[in-house]
């Protein structure tokens, strides 16, 4: 395994921008496209970063176009996601897995406690209709973690699942309901369920088949609808190889090898203060064989503390970058 792989998830990353740079060496050798991406906006040699503000943040379109990886050999495993806007589905590509599953399980354990105490219920339809999401192949292994039988899937099978909620709740045992946004809502307005022991984390996105509404808006009616305030919400991605939660404040902890920063849409290169809305751009170095350094489509507002909040998406014309590099 590559010695950078081995230094993302020590238990206190101590100095993080050594690391980034390391990664950022490491990237612009190994990553065609990013190195060219880097050449566009001036970057001509790796050399030329000397601290974390120059490193440059790849648009998250590229992985709609091109092979974003820092590696030559065949992939381990490719991701998809749900191809919802007008450029398809965004690709990304596996060198090894293992770091994927590590940097899941810390993340997932450092907020909700041991895989081994927990019953994992799946409401997710859009993404087991599709071959390659990686959040069902998260939630898979967590199951497979636990090895709790009642663990399961669940497409349409809404009055299955109320009763295997109710086995739970009967049992006391620690469960948690993954569910896609417009399941969870209209499962919440067919089987309304009191809950006690269990959790639910919505993976966010309506893909089409309901009004969009706020975040708050939908925390709020699954809280009526399960009478609890353990509703949690999970921000990941196809791009990237690491996810941070957010409780019932709407403001999403990452874990320590996961950083997000604020930046002005007009001008990505420029950082907005802590508390103003922009751009969200993400460095997540266990995507060490991809792209660390990436700029989403989410506008976002970032708190002191590092913790942050998604707004929406921002709708933007396809970067210059993009079709200079489809050659």
């Amino acid at each position: 395994m590559n010695h950078l792989a081995e230094r993302i998830f020590e238990p206190n990353i101590t100095h993080f921008e050594d690391l980034c740079l390391a990664v950022f060496q490491f990237q612009f050798q190994h990553n065609a496209i990013y190195q060219k991406y880097c050449n566009l906006v001036g970057i001509t040699s790796a050399d030329l970063v000397k601290n974390l503000n120059q490193i440059p943040y790849l648009p998250i379109e590229f992985f709609k176009k091109f092979e974003v990886k820092s590696f030559e050999s065949q992939a381990e495993k490719i991701f998809y996601s749900s191809a919802t806007g007008k450029q398809g589905n965004s690709l990304h590509h596996v060198k090894d897995l293992t770091i994927y599953e590590k940097s899941f399980f810390k993340a997932f354990e450092q907020c909700f406690g041991n895989t081994s105490d927990t019953c994992f219920l799946g409401l997710l339809p859009s993404y087991l209709e599709r071959e390659g999401s990686s959040l069902i192949y998260m939630v898979q292994k967590l199951m497979q973690a636990s090895k709790n039988p009642l663990s399961g899937f669940f497409m349409f099978e809404h009055e299955t699942l109320q009763k295997r909620m109710l086995q739970l709740e009967k049992n006391k045992q620690n469960y948690i309901l993954f569910g896609v946004s417009f399941a969870l809502l209209d499962f919440a307005e067919k089987f309304p369920t009191q809950m006690s022991s269990g959790k639910i984390i919505e993976t966010g996105g309506m893909k089409g088949r309901k009004k969009e509404i706020t975040r708050s808006e939908l925390i709020g009616k699954l809280s009526k609808a399960f009478a609890t305030d353990a509703i949690f919400s999970e921000y990941g991605m196809t791009e990237l190889m690491s996810q941070a939660y957010a409780g019932k404040n709407g403001f999403y902890q990452a874990p320590n090898w996961m950083q997000i920063q604020v930046v002005d849409p007009n001008d990505p290169f420029t950082q907005v203060p802590d508390g103003k809305t922009g751009l969200i751009r993400i460095i997540d170095l266990a995507n060490l064989y991809s792209c660390s350094f990436i700029l989403s489509s989410d506008l976002g507002k970032k708190q002191q503390d590092g913790s942050f909040e998604v707004l929406g998406r921002h709708d933007r014309s396809e970067l210059r970058g993009c079709s200079l590099l489809a050659v």
